[in-house]
């Protein structure tokens, strides 16, 4: 059998181990012998740091796996069966920025929607297109698996921009499947669920278990919701979830409940404890305990950065991609018309036919308008995003803020982009930054 080569781009991210430890488990039916992970100068102390670990964790598990840390991106790209971006342009600290400014405007800070996900989108795109064209230099037949936030939208930026085959991937539709499996005590294969959206915007319109319908379970409160441990929680109002008429994800907690949680992100600001400052604390524990010469294991605590079952969703796909298993995984894809009111070359997150050469999304049903309204707007959101991202066009980039819900005007966008382009300066290659 083939032997399989792995190139992690950001192999100095703390979700690191939960990678490696998923690998490890499925070394019987996976034959990867190398895993490169790569990253920047200034993430080189925490590349050895993992490196270390990470060696440590094959040490451990007894199998003949070569991890290899290096700064040479192209090295680690050559020849590669899979690729996989996890990167943060920027580091924390831009995060920080990304949160900080959008609260001080009024409107939510969040790493992956509204003003936060739009800039963190900017400084990203580039840099992921970059890779893309290191790809289809040095290993033209490998899958590229792109966790980096907002995936959705850097995933469509390559999907339009590059000839890589790429797949997007986000550990909450996993996360579901694992809840309800719970919840109902069965396998997971026994769950089924409709997924219909675009990544950090699904919504549940069915739910089966064992060939049965539990929707109503939810939506009445039999049954309650898994939520991701990096949202806030504040349960959802039982007559708006059946009036719905399907299951929202986490992530609309930012669109139906914006008033709450920013009151609450305002608090955070006034003590400097946003998510970002939350985030930087954890990180900071995480690489305490990844130096310890004794750890030989993903740490529990890692669970706290929300990045639970990420490992169980990266290597069952690359399992069933190279045992071509034609097994139905959520993943972002190109539309090819799964979605019927938007557009065929946009990015979405459905369910999808997993097989060797291809990854073909599943026709759903149409979206009601309570569903359709707010998603195509959202999505027109990001597909301005992607062009400005590559254009550097400020004028698109005006429109892009302006459009996205979470933003109430076009006087505040333009307010917030100055100040975002400002302090994004020297991660954009944009000729000027001229929005006064």
């Amino acid at each position: 059998m083939e032997s399989i080569k792995i190139a992690v781009i950001g192999g100095g991210s703390s979700y690191t181990p939960e990678l490696v430890e998923g690998l490890l488990a499925e070394a019987e039916t996976l034959p990867v012998k190398e895993i490169w992970l790569v990253d920047i100068p200034e993430g080189d102390r925490k590349l050895q740091i993992m490196a270390a670990l990470t060696k440590r964790m094959v040490e451990k598990s007894g199998q003949d796996i070569r991890i290899v840390a290096t700064l040479d991106r192209r090295a680690a790209i050559k020849d590669a069966s899979y690729v996989i971006t996890q990167i943060r342009v920027g580091q924390l600290a831009m995060r920080r920025h990304d949160e900080y400014i959008s609260i001080k405007h009024g409107v939510i800070g969040q790493e992956t929607t509204g003003a936060g996900g739009f800039m963190k989108a900017l400084r990203t795109i580039p840099v992921i297109l970059s890779i893309c064209k290191d790809i289809e230099e040095l290993a033209p037949d490998a899958w590229l698996l792109n966790f980096t936030n907002p995936a959705g939208i850097v995933t469509e930026a390559v999907l339009k921009h590059s000839m890589v085959k790429v797949v997007g991937l986000c550990n909450n539709p996993f996360n579901y499947y694992k809840r309800f499996a719970k919840t109902y005590d069965v396998p997971v294969d026994d769950v089924r669920i409709n997924f219909i959206g675009i990544n950090h915007l699904i919504w549940i319109t069915d739910l089966y278990v064992k060939g049965q319908s539990h929707l109503n379970d939810i939506l009445t409160g039999k049954s309650s919701i898994y939520e991701a441990a990096n949202i806030p929680d504040f349960g959802w109002d039982l007559d708006f979830l059946q009036s719905l008429g399907a299951i929202p994800c986490g992530y609309h907690k930012y669109y139906y409940q914006t008033d709450t949680i920013l009151e609450q992100q305002q608090l955070e600001l006034e003590r400097n404890e946003t998510r970002a400052d939350q985030v930087k604390k954890v990180e900071q524990e995480l690489f305490e305990l990844y130096q310890n010469p004794s750890l030989n294991e993903k740490p529990k605590a890692l669970e706290q950065r929300g990045g639970a079952y990420y490992s169980e969703a990266a290597v069952q796909l690359i399992r069933d991609i190279h045992l071509n298993a034609q097994r139905v995984h959520t993943v972002n894809v190109r539309n090819n018309g799964a979605i019927s009111c938007l557009p065929n070359d946009v990015c979405v997150e459905v369910n999808c036919v997993v097989e060797s050469h291809q990854i073909t999304p599943i026709q759903t049903t149409e979206p009601p308008p309570q569903i359709r309204g707010l998603l195509q707007v959202v999505k027109a959101y990001e597909e301005l995003t992607v062009e400005a991202a590559v254009t550097g066009d400020e004028g698109i980039a005006l429109q892009a803020l302006t459009l996205h819900p979470l933003i109430p005007s076009a006087e505040k966008a333009k307010e917030i982009l100055a100040d975002m382009l400002a302090v994004n300066e020297p991660y954009l290659n944009w000729k000027t930054l001229s929005i006064q």
